[in-house]
């Protein structure tokens, strides 16, 4: 028996999330069943997280043992050929039996995108959250500053959360800002891209906290009210949820001790430079 852990680019917009659910529309469901027509055997992988409908992923990990010995090199292509155009695999790897790509995740990254430009960008539009109106990127930024370390961020959580801890570590925040595609004296304010990474993340919890800071950004909440809203653990006392569309899986990386120095460069960085 086999150990693979894999890595896989989707576009969300028409799935029902990572994990499989009854009406197989799911990236697992689609994983899945691509692994039982190319090795026939019917099994469960394990990714490294769940993701809400809607949502992508930049190079998420999965793993899931196999008896078949089809060679490292030929799975990912095997398995693309397989797949929806808006699912690929990128990268294959034998990995220890006992590792688990969920359990043994200690940092994940997530981005969110809005495009604060006056009209819609067509061709980036499933990926992008359109916010036309201005943004106050510093207010944005302090209420950012507010969420890092260890809280207990029921706040942020969904009302239907079933943890039974919502404490969890964000060990880093911050918002990025692509202007390249902007006209000189125009008053678009670009791509704005926001990162957080922390040890895990709960049921829509990156998707309220970007509700609660767009409204920050609009000056409909001060930044110095997020950890007032952080502390009284309600999640009526934040903002919206936002849409999910705008949202991806950027990164996960693993402990060196469950994976070897090879195995740690490739399933530890963004494919693009990734609950």
């Amino acid at each position: 028996m086999r150990n693979l852990l894999m890595r896989v680019n989707y576009d969300g917009t028409h799935y029902d999330g990572f994990q499989t659910q009854p009406q197989g529309n799911t990236i697992q469901d689609k994983l899945e069943h691509a692994i039982l027509h190319l090795t026939g055997e019917t099994l469960k992988i394990t990714g490294s997280g769940r993701t809400d409908a809607g949502v992508h992923a930049y190079g998420q990990p999965f793993n899931f043992i196999t008896s078949s010995q089809i060679p490292l090199e030929r799975w990912c292509l095997a398995l693309n050929a397989r797949l929806p155009q808006d699912i690929v695999v990128t990268e294959a790897a034998e990995v220890p039996l006992s590792f688990h790509s969920r359990r043994g995740a200690k940092r994940k990254t997530y981005r969110y995108t809005i495009n604060g430009n006056r009209f819609p960008d067509p061709f980036q539009r499933r990926w992008q959250h359109h916010h036309p109106g201005r943004l106050d990127l510093q207010a944005m930024e302090q209420g950012l500053a507010a969420l890092l370390g260890t809280h207990d961020y029921t706040s942020f959580a969904s009302r239907h959360s079933t943890k039974t801890s919502h404490v969890r570590t964000i060990f880093e925040a911050y918002i990025e800002v692509d202007r390249s595609m902007c006209r000189p004296g125009s008053p678009d304010q670009g791509v704005i891209h926001t990162y957080l990474t922390g040890s895990g993340f709960l049921q829509h919890m990156v998707r309220i906290i970007m509700g609660t800071l767009m409204q920050v950004g609009e000056g409909k909440i001060s930044a110095d009210r997020i950890p007032v809203i952080l502390a009284a653990c309600d999640r009526g006392a934040a903002g919206p949820t936002a849409v999910s569309k705008g949202l991806a899986l950027w990164s996960v990386e693993y402990d060196e001790s469950v994976l070897t120095e090879e195995e740690t460069s490739i399933f530890s960085q963004n494919s693009v430079s990734e609950s």
